[in-house]
């Protein structure tokens, strides 16, 4: 079932989409989503219903048992592991719930990971994830460490490194679940307006009415395809 518009040329295109899992156990079937550049869709469902797996789906780290997925139009399906594995670091962002921030790394380090990773001159590269620090409120922390942080620290410093690199694609997995309504709210401010000002196509899943609130389309993820519903007036 299709919710979402039409864009002329979305920048994330999902074609009849299907998973199943050994049991069997159908996941999904036949999703089909458009996802605009500059657009932030959050993805909702029950617990067991595959919303995580589709985000591994998206980003070519599984594989679907049928349908197609295209990144700025080109198809992912066909690409080998050497080449899906450059996608996710020239094209995709990732924000997770666990942060993975590597502790042996300054937050500055960690935030520049990405473009270090494409080979991006070292100097452009620094000063860009100290824009992005300071874009997350953290301008002045970018010498430190993991350890010196607090959660919401944390988590802003992933969003920093996922957008650093400028990303067509940004995906994110419960990107507010282990923070407290007030640092979650501040958080989801400054993902959302990030998204929107550098024209990403970001997907969200989450269990979370404060992240559906931000999004611009709610979808609910079901065995049968997506279901739209009306997103979450903020404080309401």
């Amino acid at each position: 079932m299709t919710v979402s518009p039409s864009p002329s040329d979305p920048l994330l295109d999902v074609r009849g989409l299907a998973k199943s899992v050994p049991g069997p156990r159908r996941l999904f079937a036949d999703l089909d989503l458009a996802v605009a550049a500059g657009e932030l869709v959050t993805i909702v469902g029950e617990s067991g219903v595959g919303k995580s797996t589709l985000l591994n789906i998206l980003a070519g780290l599984d594989e679907a048992d049928a349908g197609e997925v295209r990144i700025g139009g080109d198809p992912i399906g066909p690409l080998d592991e050497t080449a899906r594995t450059r996608l996710r670091r020239e094209r995709i962002g990732f924000v997770f719930q666990a942060f993975h921030i590597l502790p042996y790394l300054t937050l500055g380090q960690n935030v520049a990971l990405p473009l270090a990773l494409i080979s991006a001159d070292a100097t452009a590269a620094n000063a860009r994830a100290d824009t992005m620090l300071a874009r997350v409120g953290l301008g002045d922390r970018g010498g430190g460490y993991a350890r010196d942080l607090s959660g919401g620290e944390l988590q802003r410093v992933a969003i920093a490194r996922a957008l650093v690199h400028r990303p067509a694609l940004i995906l994110a997995d419960e990107p507010t679940g282990n923070l407290d309504p007030e640092t979650a709210t501040r958080v989801l401010a400054l993902f959302a307006d990030a998204v929107r000002e550098g024209g990403s196509a970001a997907v969200i899943v989450t269990h979370s009415d404060a992240t559906a609130a931000v999004a611009d389309r709610v979808l609910t993820l079901t065995p049968g395809g997506f279901a739209r519903r009306d997103a979450p007036r903020a404080g309401g």
